[in-house]
């Protein structure tokens, strides 16, 4: 599924949110996230188009998702209104959710977690195993909390 028709990365806060990814990224690992170059618009589009997986959640008790690209929408099989108004717990299978509340603990204490691998669920109950994935936590200039992200190239579908 894609949004493209919406062109969701045109819109000023998404063009914002994916300048705290990429910004975010930079500043805590040291590295570029994806190679977007130009001005935030450039940038933003790039992004929602890379050919890795890129997703993020809000700063709250239960965080619901508020960023996806283009990959991310395809992977889970949601269009942008949908997935943007999904709890994040509720990628992961109930009885996979703890391993994913520990994963994200770490991250909250350490700022980043390379080397994740988990089982997802995508909307339609399609079942896929993450390999090889970064979390982090996304922090603005100031170093102000604004939720954690996720991204991965690797993942393997599950029968």
């Amino acid at each position: 599924m894609s949004s493209d028709a919406a062109a969701v990365w045109t819109r000023p806060e998404v063009i914002a949110h994916t300048a705290l990814l990429l910004d975010s990224f930079q500043r805590l690992l040291g590295r570029p996230l994806h190679p977007c170059a130009g001005g935030p618009a450039e940038r933003a589009a790039c992004l929602y188009h890379a050919p890795l997986v890129v997703v993020s959640h809000t700063p709250v008790a239960d965080p619901i998702l508020h960023y996806g690209n283009a990959a991310a929408l395809a992977l889970w099989e949601m269009d942008w209104d949908a997935f943007t108004r999904t709890p994040s717990r509720l990628t992961a299978e109930p009885d996979r959710r703890e391993d994913r509340a520990r994963a994200l603990a770490a991250v909250a204490a350490h700022g980043f977690l390379e080397g994740y691998s988990g089982v997802r669920i995508s909307s339609r109950g399609r079942r896929f195993h993450i390999e090889d994935g970064l979390i982090w936590n996304l922090t603005d200039a100031a170093g102000v909390f604004q939720g954690q992200a996720a991204t991965f190239t690797r993942w393997t579908a599950l029968a």
